[in-house]
C-alpha cells in the first residue's frame, strides 16, 4: 500500500505517518514537502492514495491535485487543511478531489482513507 503524504510541515507529516501506520497493512508512506514535489513523486511512485495539504508555498495543494488529476483522473486524493471550510471542500470536490478533512480531526482522516481506498468519496459537513 503506497500512500503519498504531502505537507510543508515535517512535524505534521511525521504525525500523519504514525497515525496511518497504526492501521493494519498501512505501510509504505512516502513524503513530499510541496505541490511541485508531490506531482513529481506521484508520477514516480504511483501511490494508491495521496493525502495533500491545501496551503503550501509555491504550488498549493489544490493546484498540485489538479495537475495530478489531469493525467490520472481517478487518482484518490484526500485534501486536508487547518483552514477547513465548506467553500474549500466545495473547491476540492469541483476539482475532482475525492475527499476532504480538517487536519485536526484524526478520526476523520482515518475514516476518509478507508473510504477512498474502497473507491468512495468522503466529504463530511465542515463546521466552523
Amino acid at each position: 500500500m503506497r500512500i503519498l503524504l504531502v505537507d510543508d510541515h515535517p512535524h505534521f507529516r511525521k504525525q500523519l505517518r504514525c497515525l496511518i501506520e497504526t492501521q493494519a497493512d498501512r505501510k509504505g508512506c512516502c513524503e513530499a514537502a510541496d505541490g511541485k514535489e508531490a506531482v513529481e513523486k506521484h508520477h514516480a511512485v504511483k501511490p494508491h492514495l495521496t493525502i495533500m495539504d491545501f496551503n503550501m508555498p509555491g504550488l498549493d495543494g489544490l493546484s498540485a491535485s489538479r495537475q495530478i488529476l489531469s493525467y490520472k483522473p481517478d487518482a484518490p486524493i484526500l485534501m486536508v487543511s487547518v483552514f477547513a471550510s465548506q467553500q474549500l471542500a466545495d473547491q476540492a470536490k469541483k476539482a475532482g478531489i475525492k475527499g476532504f478533512c480538517p487536519k485536526s480531526e484524526a478520526e476523520c482522516i482515518i475514516e476518509a482513507i478507508e473510504m477512498l481506498l474502497r473507491g468512495k468519496k468522503y466529504f463530511p459537513p465542515v463546521v466552523h
